[in-house]
């Protein structure tokens, strides 16, 4: 599950690559925070760690703000989530870039945990790299590809 810091920055950079698309100035904290849903307090911290992560820049002065300074399809959804949430992996054990090892594990090798978990998370983070900022601004591709025929209810 995404934390609501990730969906608010999910929500900022999808404004701000909104406004990149129209070739529009930098825009004001005000102006995201307005556009996306998120509190100004709150937007501050997480456009801070967009911009130390180079993924957005600001300017200074009266047309100063924030701007998309990296393409939206070349920013990949799990940068951001490992960003703003961290390691993506349910354990440290599976975790390419915060790897750890499990302190009540003796054998990784034949831990059935790490085995069942590790099954789907390596399905989870192929789809999760490759989709892309610009593939969540497009309405109907993220739906269509994590389409499920779901039984209706009763069946």
């Amino acid at each position: 599950m995404i934390t609501q810091k990730t969906k608010y920055a999910l929500k900022s950079l999808m404004v701000l690559a909104d406004e990149k698309a129209g070739d529009a100035e930098a825009l004001r904290i005000e102006e995201i925070a307005e556009r996306s849903g998120a509190p100004k307090r709150f937007l501050e911290h997480i456009l801070l760690d967009l911009k130390r992560a180079e993924l957005i820049g600001s300017r200074r002065g009266r047309k100063g703000g924030y701007e998309l300074i990296k393409d939206p399809r070349q920013m990949s959804l799990a940068e951001v989530l490992r960003l703003i949430d961290g390691p993506l992996a349910p354990l440290p054990c599976l975790s390419r870039r915060a790897y750890r090892r499990c302190d009540d594990c003796k054998d990784e090798q034949t831990c059935r945990v790490r085995a069942v978990f590790g099954g789907f998370y390596t399905a989870y983070v192929l789809m999760i790299e490759s989709l892309t900022l610009a593939d969540l601004m497009e309405d109907a591709r993220p739906l269509e590809v994590f389409a499920v025929d779901a039984p209706a209810p009763g069946e």
